[in-house]
């Protein structure tokens, strides 16, 4: 039984016709199972897959893997004596960023970013000029940030129950709120009057950050601030749906008419299961979000916090009952929430300082990365016109080459987008029927 219950999860994530038609064959060997925790298991994977998936909002998940790297190499330097490193020290950090090759090969693509240089017996590695002005920038802006970190930490410890959080799942989102390295001693230790460090356990690992002094100026949601821009009396949640979802917009309307819970409530006056219950977590996963620097962050990671904010253990059903509010996404098999009313296509409607630094970032090392091209495309040229090879011809096979790979990639979008298999709703009503109905035969 737990056998077949695999292959149905295993074959999940590769959206075929033919599964359903496979279902129906070994109908009553599927049936006759009634184990509660593979039936769970079954279900919240289909959950996870239930949202529409809207192409801008894909786009605006896509993440750069190369930035990425990058970004932890120019952390390695800067942490490095002297900012500078030996090419053989970074050769060894390479399979904690997950790389194969040399490391000296990647440095050469972004001249940009990254200068080499042969000092006694070894390649040493350091920032470009460019590079290190970006960095000044950024800790620039990090100093003129130290406002807006004391409050997005404030009113992180508003919403919890019991007003701490431990500093391990605070690191978790660290990023994402744009907080400094030692935001501990930047921001705790430097405002004794909002903060303080409890280490009640002894251990490293039970540290935890309390609030001192409750801020009304703090206790006022996103929602809220837009309500009273607006001249609204009541605050409203915005929906960012397409006018065709009838049924969508039927459920927002119905969620609407619910008084509005502030997150900064504390949840234990409302009932577990409540309609009132329901949106104050979509109220207070709302508030979490407007923080972040680009207003999205992992579901894993949300769930991490389910205690400290009394938030759904099936968290993720509750994000996806709401989809003119949260956007659900599974792109690099990375479960990740996004706030719709904070995109307009795939571009962020107000940019963080920070996202501003971080994009001009990306544009130098996309600058250094064509230079390397170009400077590459110039070498096989002449290489070809020294071998004798007519570069018409040679222009001719890449046009060829690129028609093709053009047309395959074209074909795997098309793929991509279409909702085949269980994916489709239809398609996945007929598998719930067959699993699920014992009158079936």
């Amino acid at each position: 039984m737990f056998r077949t219950i695999c292959h149905v999860l295993f074959r999940l994530n590769r959206p075929n016709h033919m599964l359903t038609r496979r279902i129906h064959r070994r109908g009553p060997a599927i049936l006759s199972l009634q184990q509660p925790q593979c039936l769970s298991l079954l279900h919240r994977t289909f959950s996870l897959w239930s949202m529409k998936k809207d192409p801008d909002l894909e786009s605006a998940l896509s993440r750069n893997r190369r930035w990425i790297v990058n970004n932890q190499i120019k952390n390695i330097i800067l942490r490095h004596p002297n900012q500078e490193i030996p090419i053989a020290s970074l050769q060894k950090k390479f399979k904690t960023l997950d790389l194969k090759g040399k490391a000296l090969n990647w440095l050469h693509k972004y001249p940009s970013c990254f200068n080499v240089t042969f000092t006694g017996e070894e390649h040493c590695c350091h920032l470009s000029k460019r590079m290190m002005s970006l960095v000044e920038e950024e800790e620039s802006v990090r100093e003129s940030q130290e406002n807006a970190f004391v409050c997005r930490l404030a009113k992180l410890l508003m919403m919890s129950v019991n007003k701490r959080i431990n500093v391990l799942k605070i690191n978790e989102l660290k990023r994402n709120l744009g907080f400094p390295d030692d935001y501990i001693i930047r921001i705790v230790a430097k405002y004794p009057n909002l903060f303080r460090v409890v280490n009640e356990g002894g251990r490293k690992s039970s540290m935890e950050i309390e609030l001192v002094h409750w801020d009304p100026q703090f206790a006022v949601s996103t929602v809220e601030t837009a309500a009273s821009r607006s001249g609204n009396i009541r605050p409203t949640f915005s929906c960012s749906l397409p006018f065709s979802w009838v049924k969508s917009w039927e459920r927002f309307r119905e969620f609407d008419l619910v008084p509005y819970f502030s997150p900064y409530v504390d949840p234990r006056e409302l009932v577990e299961g409540s309609k009132e219950m329901e949106k104050r977590n979509v109220g207070l996963v709302h508030e979490v979000l407007s923080l972040t620097l680009w207003k999205k962050a992992s579901i894993v990671k949300l769930g991490h916090f389910r205690r400290e904010f009394a938030l759904p253990d099936r968290l993720n059903v509750l994000l996806l009952k709401h989809p003119g509010i949260f956007y659900v996404s599974n792109k690099y098999q990375i479960y990740t929430v996004l706030l719709r009313e904070a995109y307009v296509g795939s571009k962020l409607v107000e940019k963080d300082p920070l996202v501003v630094v971080k994009e001009k970032f990306g544009e130098l090392m996309q600058e250094g990365l064509h230079e390397y091209n170009q400077r590459r495309r110039h070498i096989n040229m002449e290489k070809r016109r020294k071998k004798g090879v007519p570069l018409a011809r040679v222009d001719e096979v890449k046009c060829r080459r690129r028609r093709s790979e053009n047309a395959d990639s074209d074909d795997d979008e098309d793929g991509d987008n279409k909702l085949g298999g269980l994916f489709d709703p239809e398609e996945r009503k007929r598998f719930y029927k067959v699993l699920f109905d014992d009158d079936t035969s």
